[in-house]
């Protein structure tokens, strides 16, 4: 088929990847000029694992292109994915300009009978509203199917994830469009939903909203653990085997963030006020997640004192790990907090440096050596769980700190590890280790 994928975002770009590797035409259409001219030339303008060298194979083998231009990318699609981003507004609901800009020019520029397939988080009722910009401009002679085709793409594992997903979601009313995306989707061997449009759309705010809840409550159930003396690993492992609960998203930290699940969470709660339905629930939800994140701040304050002029390593700057962005991150709220409370800050990620540095700019120091950003600091604060930061032997601590006092907001280290360092380690819903017990009842007083 000859496929056209409006966005070259990390949807856009995974999903025009993935089905030029299933044997399609894909064209990716974007308007940053910019980031077309870097995608034809092989290189991908985001990190994830697997998806440059997925980008070259297809785009040297002829079945994947990119384009600015309009024409080219719709007039001869038989499927066009719209991938376009979704913003959050003020008010936590969703900016859809993007999505009547793109409904717009693909109803002036399709010569064809077409499926548009939404691809883009969206409120339920989005797609009604794309099917009649579409239907009331388009040429009268000309069939335009509008279908709910949510995307379940994790960042980090979004190329795994559309190989080997757990379900593909097809929403419309008509049967015929149905199976021409079922024969699409057929070689994935993935089990696919088909429901109405409607449903689809809830469906992906709703998975994205009870993770959101999952992550939300273990980190709660770990705060009291520390309270009553328990071990949050040992709690989630024991939860976790009932097959009713599973052990994904059991893992206690410093709170959720990336561009997805703040942003749904919140555009849900939106929708069901606007339907005069209180969302109680995932309001508790964002107020715990919201605290968690200043977690690792209250606890050096506590432990060390004042933090003014004091060094502090963060280890970590990407949302989670094999990813490059720092959207919804806990890292840029930690950042914010220590250089309020007067603290000089050297951060270390992998992959994240260039994209915190347009948020955060030069108001801290950045290394892409851990060892560099742990030298002479009175403190370190592991943010998110890299497996370079998982994997540094516990000695370093000890050798390139001034202090070797630790605050694992990710729990990367087991405990019976730690002990065996003189060390200050610190982490979430776990007994601390060494110096830091004395410092932590008076934390948990403070939660």
């Amino acid at each position: 088929m000859k496929i056209t994928v409006a966005g070259a975002g990390y949807v856009g770009l995974v999903t025009s990847a993935c089905l030029a590797e299933l044997g399609h035409i894909v064209t990716c259409i974007d308007i940053q000029k910019d980031k077309i001219n870097m995608l034809q030339n092989g290189r991908s303008p985001i990190y994830e694992p697997g998806l440059e060298s997925l980008l070259e194979k297809n785009l040297r083998n002829g079945q994947l292109q990119f384009t600015i231009n309009p024409h080219r990318a719709y007039s001869e699609a038989d499927i066009i994915f719209i991938a376009v981003g979704t913003p959050e507004m003020q008010d936590g609901s969703v900016d859809l300009k993007y999505i009547h800009v793109v409904s717009h020019t693909i109803a002036h520029y399709i010569e064809k009978d077409v499926i548009v397939c939404t691809k883009s988080t969206v409120p339920v009722g989005t797609n009604d509203l794309i099917q009649e910009i579409i239907h009331s401009r388009k040429p009268p002679n000309l069939c335009a199917e509008v279908v709910s085709n949510p995307e379940f793409l994790r960042e980090g594992s979004a190329v795994i994830d559309f190989f080997q997903g757990d379900r593909i979601v097809i929403g419309t009313d008509n049967p015929e469009t149905a199976s021409t995306l079922e024969q699409l989707y057929l070689p994935l061997k993935i089990p696919i939903i088909k429901t109405d449009i409607k449903s689809a759309e809830m469906i992906k705010y709703a998975s994205n909203a009870f993770l959101a809840t999952k992550i939300s409550f273990i980190n709660e159930i770990a705060n009291l653990c520390e309270k009553v003396g328990a071990d949050i690993e040992e709690v989630a492992d024991g939860i976790g085997r009932d097959k009713r609960i599973g052990h994904h998203f059991l893992k206690a930290g410093i709170g959720f963030g990336g561009s997805c699940f703040p942003k749904d969470t919140k555009a849900l709660v939106q929708l069901a006020g606007n339907a005069d339905h209180p969302f109680e629930l995932l309001e508790a939800v964002m107020k715990v997640n919201n605290r968690q994140q200043f977690l690792p701040v209250l606890i050096a304050k506590e432990t060390i004192g004042s933090l003014k002029d004091k060094k502090i390593a963060l280890l970590g700057l990407a949302f989670k790990p094999d990813t490059d962005d720092v959207r919804g991150s806990a890292s840029l709220t930690i950042v914010k907090e220590l250089l309020a409370e007067g603290a000089v800050v050297r951060a270390y990620d992998p992959a994240a440096i260039p994209n915190a540095q347009k948020i955060l700019g030069d108001t801290i120091e950045y290394a892409y050596d851990i060892r560099f950003a742990l030298q002479d600091t009175d403190l370190a604060i592991i943010a998110t769980e890299w497996e370079q930061i998982k994997h540094v032997p516990l000695d370093v601590y000890r050798t390139f700190m001034k202090n070797p006092i630790v605050i694992d907001g990710r729990n990367c280290y087991p405990l019976d590890k730690v002990q065996k360092y003189p060390m200050t380690y610190i982490s979430i819903g776990r007994p601390a280790v060494n110096k830091a017990q004395q410092h932590d009842d008076l934390r948990l007083n403070n939660l």
